[in-house]
């Protein structure tokens, strides 16, 4: 049983409606539900009775319903007690450009909300640069998707993410429009855009392309994600990459048309790699945490299109 499931109880009663605490809570109707029927199971017993024109708790629920009411308000308190011992020291952070298109803002938001006195460095790279800055401690945490690389790390699976043929909406040549799923065995004449063969996108890519076997049509090889999306954006050529790469454009919808890609092989997994623990200081201690909380809400309340959080998190 964990507090945010309370937290979801409590307000779901409180508005007497699934749909309503889902909008207030900023998350999809069913990872809500989803979250609350994990409760009933661990508690063995129903807590909210459905109807067409609500949720309403049964005689368990209500019961439940006031104990964890007094259970969250002693965990606020013990919040505010902890905050007058304010946590200080300073922790880096590292994300490649995809992760931080989606995960850096709500991240950087959190420590400042959670940890002020804490110095927050945040470092924008390749992931094969981050690990490389990790083995040399010139990082404490980065979100890294090859883990090979590892020494002494502590590594935490956090997500998968689907990955995506993207094309530009308006420019370059015309094309059939795209279907929902694509296969890689369908893409044998696309124009692609792709990193180099060192980037760890590029290479599970080559091994799914191998796998399905098909010879990739390469149009460019770009290893800023900045350049590579202007060139998509441009008409040059279509690229795959999970949805974050379209993060950062407010008109994503209007300016890029994108099928998921089919084939088993061709998602992205990602981890939370860290120091060891007892090389950790207070402050990078606490930032892995709040890290962890920022995935696992952005991908529950819908905001990370294409992920899906692993049993770790």
């Amino acid at each position: 049983m964990e507090l945010r499931q309370l937290r979801y109880f409590v307000r779901i009663v409180e508005l007497g409606s699934m749909g309503r605490a889902a909008v207030d809570l900023d998350m999809v109707q069913s990872a809500l539900s989803q979250q609350i029927s994990r409760l009933e199971s661990e508690l063995s017993t129903r807590l909210l009775q459905r109807t067409a024109k609500g949720a309403v708790p049964t005689e368990a629920g209500l019961a439940f319903f006031r104990e964890a009411q007094l259970a969250l308000r002693h965990a606020d308190q013990a919040a505010r007690a902890a905050a007058q011992a304010r946590l200080t020291g300073s922790v880096s952070v590292g994300l490649s450009p995809t992760t931080a298109s989606v995960l850096g803002v709500p991240l950087m938001r959190a420590m400042h909300e959670r940890y002020p006195d804490v110095r927050l460095h945040m470092v924008g790279s390749l992931s094969g640069h981050l690990s490389n800055m990790l083995n040399a401690r010139q990082l404490d945490l980065a979100v890294l998707f090859d883990t090979q690389p590892a020494r002494r790390w502590s590594v935490l699976p956090l997500l998968e993410e689907r990955l995506f043929l993207i094309r530009s909406a308006e420019r370059g040549v015309r094309k059939p429009a795209l279907r929902r799923k694509v296969a890689l065995a369908q893409l044998g004449d696309e124009p692609l855009i792709l990193p180099t063969g060192p980037h760890g996108l590029r290479s599970r890519l080559d091994t799914a392309f191998a796998q399905a076997r098909v010879t990739p049509r390469l149009a460019m090889e770009i290893d800023s994600l900045a350049l590579l999306m202007d060139a998509v954006d441009m008409g040059l050529g279509s690229t795959i990459q999970p949805w974050a790469a379209v993060g950062r454009y407010a008109d994503a919808g209007e300016r890029f048309v994108m099928a998921e890609i089919s084939d088993a092989p061709a998602f992205r997994p990602a981890a939370l790699c860290s120091l060891s623990d007892d090389e950790l200081s207070p402050a990078a201690l606490a930032a892995r945490v709040v890290l962890g909380d920022c995935v696992r809400e952005l991908v529950q309340s819908g905001h990370w299109v294409g992920a899906k959080l692993t049993s770790a998190v």
